[in-house]
């Protein structure tokens, strides 16, 4: 059954093939043979996913099941969980037992889902390689040696090592994409404001937006439909429908102008990975889409404007994790002021404490003006480009990432290298465009993912684009040879 995608088991469920609980005790299963390898999961919730398979069960013997009723899913440990641990990856939350569900967590719960458990990440989100975390680092399950991506490794190592058919994670410059492709899975994030924050743990306020990971761009719009929606909670949200994603998917690609940049295909971008999506994009060709060169002049600018941006907001939304209220609070503080700077210091890692400190800089008095203030009219810049560019193209296409996996420990020292990983994903959530990551290929053993990028609110073309790419080519079914 963990063979399977979610689309394949939902069918099987209505078939009446194996039950929930069946499928569920299934994957628990696998998730207490290889996590130990893998590190994918903080926390597994093995007794009420349990719980939650038999009622589904019920609801499907009653005759009101959905298409996602019954199936088993992980949540990344940055969204809220009743009653469950909700760590962030930190120490600082290390304790923490969220009283809510996240939005997110709400949907996937009212249309019969089944959590499995909370998945590792980086720290509060922050990182590349799912190498800060207070857990520990997550393994890729193509190469034990090598990192999955972040921030939402975890939820990818997961979904790439079959222990879970799809999972939720985070994006806040490219913590979705990323991961997805040096795991060799599908992973899209939305427009910002698609969907909701409520209750999903703040990195940079501005930038966060939620989405799904999977086998499939059919599991993600199975799962985008579910998530996606107007949240009166969240004063982010965009009031706007929620298109049938899996209607949607078959729609032919004659016509499709696909755009090219050309600052894509430049210095430091692996020649090997060039070449697999190159040959992705002749695949497109055949389907009967047209490849256009465009230009995204503003695109190096993206790095520098975001780690000007996300770490302000970053230091901002943190203030909050004090040692008074919740989270981790030091040993006998001398005083108050003792009690802030040993409960931030114990309770942070060095890469959060490193953004903290940059954004807090960026935000001071003296600086204001000449960092965050020149940064966000980068960020205009970035968007307006993107608008031109959507004047001549349906979408943006080019390297999700500009190498496959690194090895663990390569660039930890090196925090501009490991910043670069994320040339190609970052300039899409300054502009609040949804992008989407898709298996093209390999590299030895080590996958290779091809970024599509669309028009706000285009995730039905972005899932449509990638469906028909994956009904003429096999790479989405590759599974690492030790979880196959």
């Amino acid at each position: 059954m963990h063979e399977k995608t979610i689309a394949q088991l939902s069918a099987g469920l209505a078939a009446g093939e194996f039950s929930s609980e069946e499928l569920t005790r299934a994957l628990l299963e696998r998730v207490e043979r290889f996590n130990p390898q893998l590190n994918a999961f903080i926390t597994i919730t093995a007794e009420s996913a349990l719980a939650q398979a038999r009622t589904a069960d019920e609801r499907r013997r009653a005759g009101a099941a959905g298409l996602l009723t019954g199936i088993p899913i992980a949540h990344k440990d940055i969204f809220c969980t009743d009653g469950v641990r909700t760590s962030c990856g930190s120490r600082m939350l290390d304790r923490f037992i969220a009283p809510y569900n996240a939005t997110v967590v709400e949907k996937l719960n009212a249309v019969g889902a089944v959590m499995l458990g909370k998945t590792n990440m980086d720290e509060f989100a922050m990182g590349s390689s799912n190498e800060t975390s207070f857990y520990g680092p997550v393994r890729n399950p193509w190469d034990l040696d090598a990192v999955p991506g972040g921030s939402s490794g975890g939820s990818a190592a997961a979904v790439a090592a079959r222990l879970t058919p799809g999972a939720t994670g985070t994006d806040t410059g490219g913590s979705i994409r990323q991961p997805a492709a040096l795991c060799g899975v599908t992973g899209i994030k939305p427009t910002y404001g698609r969907v909701s924050r409520w209750g999903m743990i703040a990195y940079a306020s501005s930038l966060d937006q939620g989405g799904p990971l999977a086998r499939t761009a059919e599991d993600c719009a199975l799962l985008l439909g579910a998530m996606a929606g107007f949240d009166l909670r969240d004063s982010t949200s965009v009031d706007r429908p929620v298109p049938d994603y899996v209607a949607l998917l078959d729609q032919p690609l004659t016509g499709l102008k696909i755009g090219l940049p050309k600052e894509y295909f430049g210095e430091g971008l692996d020649g090997v990975v060039a070449q697999v999506v190159e040959a992705a994009l002749a695949e497109y060709r055949t389907l009967g889409a047209e490849i256009v060169e465009i230009s995204l002049p503003n695109s190096q600018l993206a790095i520098p404007a975001y780690y000007v941006v996300a770490p302000a907001e970053c230091s901002s939304n943190l203030a909050r994790f004090d040692g008074v209220r919740y989270g981790h609070r030091c040993e006998n503080p001398k005083n108050l002021l003792d009690l802030y700077t040993r409960s931030r210091a114990e309770g942070f890692g060095a890469e959060v404490q490193r953004r903290i400190l940059v954004g807090t800089f960026a935000l001071s008095a003296g600086y204001y003006d000449a960092y965050y203030l020149k940064a966000q009219q980068i960020r205009r810049l970035i968007s307006d480009d993107f608008r031109q560019a959507f004047e001549q193209v349906d979408v943006i296409a080019g390297p999700t990432s500009p190498t496959v996996a690194f090895n663990l420990g390569e660039k930890v020292d090196d925090p501009i290298t490991m910043y670069l990983s994320d040339i190609y994903t970052i300039a899409v959530n300054l502009a609040g465009l949804p992008g989407l990551s898709l298996p093209a290929g390999f590299v030895g053993q080590r996958p290779v993912g091809l970024q599509l990028i669309g028009n706000y609110f285009a995730e039905d073309r972005l899932l449509n684009v990638a469906h028909r790419y994956q009904q003429i080519t096999d790479w989405h079914t590759h599974a690492p040879a030790a979880f196959a």
